[in-house]
């Protein structure tokens, strides 16, 4: 399994090398829009291609599916890769960070949480890294000409929480998660928001604090998707000795109903997520 994983993450950081070198040409909208509803940039269309293309030319992986196309693509091997190949595609435009996620199962997807056995994303900032979540370890790489180099090993969540930052629009947050809001401000934490889940989460990771996109007024379920986003996500929290949710329970005990199904996500220190999951 072990030689399956890091042979996932290695033809990711490839993949990473050549998206990175050709999004200054693919920041047009596409005429499509993902299954979500979202349009597509052509930026999306290609990282997605390429990472089809050579995750299923590994042996051990037998799928892979992405925010970007309707089912799976199947073949054979025992583990199954969803991703979100470009995370904050939006970005694009005025040139702020972006990224990939990308989740192991051995289960066939739509998966559970519990199915998960290795999780990653790579961040596009003023430098490419990658960070992965495998055999309870979190480790963060450099990346450059498609290869990894270690940086920092057995990752954890600093212990005193600097950062917060929530998406969607104000007034469409619930009451209880407003409230919530204004406890986290009384704390003086610092308000880190750019649009793109990734570089929201790296700044946790980093600093310590919680990341969430929560139910909304017009989606009660939220936006983030459970499979491709939130449980990876999820996953590299929790194994950095951090913590998830939904506002209810752990992202990792929930099971998608669908492959495209939705779910409020929030991630970070665990005394964070545990004041929030008592307000809601």
């Amino acid at each position: 399994m072990t030689d399956t994983i890091e042979a996932v993450f290695d033809t990711v950081a490839a993949t990473a090398g050549d998206v990175r070198t050709v999004l200054s040409s693919r920041r047009s909208y596409e005429a499509a829009e993902n299954p979500s509803g979202e349009q597509q940039l052509a930026a999306d269309v290609y990282a997605d291609e390429q990472l089809e293309d050579e995750l299923l030319a590994l042996a051990e992986v037998g799928s892979y599916a992405s925010e970007e196309r309707e089912s799976v693509s199947t073949d054979t091997g025992a583990y199954h890769v969803a991703c979100d190949p470009l995370d904050g595609s939006s970005n694009l435009k005025s040139n702020n960070s972006m990224g990939t996620i990308v989740g192991i199962y051995d289960e066939p997807l739509p998966a559970p949480g519990d199915a998960l056995v290795a999780a990653g994303y790579v961040l596009y900032g003023p430098i490419t890294t990658m960070v992965t979540a495998v055999d309870e370890s979190v480790t963060e790489y450099l990346i450059e000409d498609g290869e990894r180099e270690v940086l920092s090993e057995d990752v954890q969540l600093p212990d005193d929480p600097v950062v917060y930052g929530f998406g969607g629009r104000v007034p469409d947050w619930p009451t209880e998660f407003g409230a919530y809001v204004d406890d986290i401000e009384d704390e003086r934490l610092k308000l880190r928001y750019g649009g793109a889940m990734v570089a929201d989460v790296n700044q946790v990771v980093t600093y310590g604090g919680l990341f969430g996109y929560p139910m909304l007024a017009d989606r009660p379920n939220g936006k983030l998707r459970l499979q491709f986003e939130g449980q990876p996500m999820a996953y590299i929290i929790e194994t950095a000795g951090g913590a998830s949710s939904d506002g209810t329970e752990s992202l990792l005990d929930k099971t998608p109903d669908g492959l495209h199904s939705r779910t409020p996500v929030f991630v970070g220190n665990e005394s964070l997520i545990a004041g929030l999951e008592s307000k809601l």
